[in-house]
């Protein structure tokens, strides 16, 4: 039997490709919303589904289950799934062949989502609108280094997303791609002035009104606030939600990574980022969500119903849509292209 109980803010991290005891009880815990699963939680198709299954029924509401499944080198789920490409494929099509990288991206965006949300899991923290222009962290994660060519291939992938049933996440805001330091690894600065940010703002405020999510950047841009934008209400409220308009969900990158570090303890980064107006916090660590349980406090929860935004609705089978043609020949695509 399922525990009534909101879902709280975290988005956390498990081991293991099956839930023991202690995890699930961990999963229970009123500050836990979703959980983001990696390789390390996944074996095969079939055990994907059961783990997607067990989690699903801990609580209710269901916890929101989430996923980075991009393509190229950051792809969770292999196995038994279509080998996706990098989505800088999609921008070195764009550059001669433009109908035919908007095509593309639709697919890309339309297998995925079909994939991930006919194992259970509801969303995957996908497009990638940051621009390819020198990070070592984004590079062909990005679609491309203008922003133009990023905007209209994201919202072609995006439509593809849409139309398997899944939600869809913008990151990382407000830009990523134009600085070479990798935020996993150490505390990020942008030195650049406001006018040189506007083209990595740019396919954020052209697609804020399609995106059911975005995800903030673990970067310093002093020239806007001396915090990383995901503590800072300069960027979270005044950029994304009053200038953009943006009325999604604002989630958080995840919290163990050096570039967070500023904020000080675990615990303070959560306060800082929910104080700051994400909706959502991502600690992918599980042995940082033992300890941050262990001394959860007073944090905001969301308002009943903001994660539930999120979920994902298979449209058809996946044994279903192996049936339509066009569907084979999409997954077919993706994988000459791999």
């Amino acid at each position: 039997m399922s525990i009534e109980r909101p879902l709280g803010p975290l988005i956390v991290g498990i081991d293991g490709t099956a839930l023991d005891q202690a995890t699930a009880e961990r999963l229970c815990h009123p500050a836990v919303g979703g959980v983001i699963l990696f390789s390390r939680n996944y074996e095969s198709p079939e055990q994907l589904r059961a783990l997607a299954g067990e989690i699903g029924a801990l609580r209710s509401p269901r916890l929101l289950l989430a996923v980075d499944q991009e393509g190229g080198r950051v792809q969770r789920f292999r196995e038994g799934f279509t080998p996706l490409p990098p989505l800088g494929l999609l921008g070195r099509w764009y550059a001669s062949h433009p109908d035919r990288a908007r095509d593309l991206a639709y697919r890309h965006g339309r297998v995925m989502a079909a994939e991930v949300l006919g194992h259970g899991v509801d969303l995957s923290f996908a497009p990638v609108l940051d621009l390819d222009r020198g990070s070592s962290v984004i590079g062909d994660r990005s679609m491309a280094s203008e922003p133009a060519a990023v905007g209209d291939l994201a919202a072609h992938y995006i439509a593809g997303m849409k139309d398997a049933g899944m939600r869809c996440c913008g990151k990382h805001f407000p830009g990523h791609g134009s600085v070479e330091a990798d935020s996993h690894d150490e505390v990020v600065v942008d030195r650049r002035d406001l006018d040189d940010l506007e083209a990595d703002l740019a396919p954020f405020a052209e697609l804020a009104g399609s995106l059911d999510s975005v995800m903030m950047a673990h970067v310093c841009y002093p020239a806007r606030d001396a915090e990383p934008a995901g503590y800072s209400r300069a960027w979270i409220v005044d950029t994304l939600r009053e200038r953009l308009n943006f009325r999604g969900v604002v989630i958080s990158d995840d919290l163990d990574m050096v570039g967070a570090g500023p904020a000080g303890s675990l615990a303070e980064r959560v306060s800082k980022s929910l104080a700051a107006g994400c909706n959502a916090v991502l600690v992918c660590r599980p042995e940082s969500v033992r300890e941050l349980l262990d001394g959860a406090s007073d944090w905001v929860t969301p308002e009943p119903g903001t994660l539930e935004r999120l979920y994902g609705r298979a449209m058809a089978s996946l044994d279903e849509q192996m049936l339509v043609p066009e569907f084979r020949s999409w997954r077919e695509s993706l994988r000459a292209l791999s």
